[in-house]
């Protein structure tokens, strides 16, 4: 027989990145509701921390800058992806998890489907589960439409209500970055409600495109829920236009179904200047330098 595997190290950690939507496209309604999507997803380096420790009974914890935002109940994103791997491997569902919620909240920056997805990962390392990586982002599905995309954790293309996703091929290197929330929220469901049908044929890549960086890969498209979203929070508005008025802009867009938008700079050092200056002349508005592509690191 082999020896037993050697404890892991606690508390185990998970880095739950920003998702960022570097275009979305609506296509379509399915007859149960579900909205057909076209995306292009990659990761911020910035995001929420989870760590988890063994415990007789399942708990979340929570704190950092978002922590009173966020709903820490039964129906919390992260103890339902702990519930279900639980049910689905036949395990206890025990762990003393605890979120450090760095990432605005209802943002369109998938917060708490990353953190679903660290919870899985987490989770599924703590137990020792045996499941599958088919079998994971199934029930990663069944969490949210973005949970299985952070799941996998790098820049794919996204499509179906988020089932299929295809990792770009090169992968693009990862680009300078700001993020900038005005601290209004976007509801979700009023957002898409608002398209009213206004569904956008499926978005591309040119040709000339498949081999650039994420700014060619992005640009010929968009975000087909940034005028919805703008009817209902005007400072989106407000937030790309001093965005698209920075130095070394690239491309400016809004994120998911927002309120957060996103420049992509020509060099950190233009992200770096930029995101000092919003945040001088907007100190209500969250705004954090980063870099977006790539593989996110983090612990776990």
């Amino acid at each position: 027989m082999p020896p037993p595997d050697p404890p892991a190290e606690l508390p185990l950690g998970a880095f739950a990145p920003a998702k960022i939507n570097l275009w979305l496209h609506v296509t379509g309604r399915r007859p149960d509701g579900y909205h057909e999507l076209d995306s292009l997803v990659a990761f911020a380096d910035i995001g929420d921390r989870l760590t988890g420790a063994p415990a007789e009974t399942l708990s979340l914890t929570v704190s950092g800058p978002f922590a009173g935002a966020l709903e820490t109940g039964g129906d919390n994103l992260v103890l339902r992806a702990a519930r279900a791997l639980a049910a689905r491997c036949g395990v206890p569902a025990g762990a003393a998890l605890h979120l450090e919620k760095n990432l605005p909240v209802a943002a369109g920056v998938g917060g708490g489907s990353a953190d679903a997805a660290a919870a899985l990962r987490l989770c599924a390392r703590l137990w020792r589960a045996e499941i599958g990586g088919e079998d994971l982002a199934r029930l990663a599905l069944g969490l949210g439409a973005d949970v299985p995309v952070c799941l996998a954790g790098r820049t794919a293309r996204m499509t179906g209500i988020g089932e299929t996703l295809t990792p770009l091929a090169p992968p693009p290197p990862a680009a300078p970055a700001v993020l900038v929330n005005p601290g209004a929220a976007a509801p979700t469901g009023a957002v898409f409600g608002a398209l009213a049908g206004r569904f956008s044929p499926p978005a591309g890549l040119r040709d000339g495109d498949r081999n650039g960086d994420l700014v060619a890969r992005a640009e010929p498209n968009r975000n087909d829920l940034e005028t919805p979203a703008i009817a209902r929070v005007p400072e989106i508005a407000d937030v790309l236009a001093v965005l698209r008025a920075a130095p070394g802009l690239r491309l400016a867009r809004m994120s998911g179904s927002g309120a957060t938008c996103f420049g992509l700079f020509g060099s950190e050092g233009a992200a770096a200047a930029a995101a000092r200056a919003i945040a001088a002349a907007h100190p209500a508005w969250w705004v954090a330098a980063c870099s977006i592509g790539g593989r996110p690191g983090g612990p776990g």
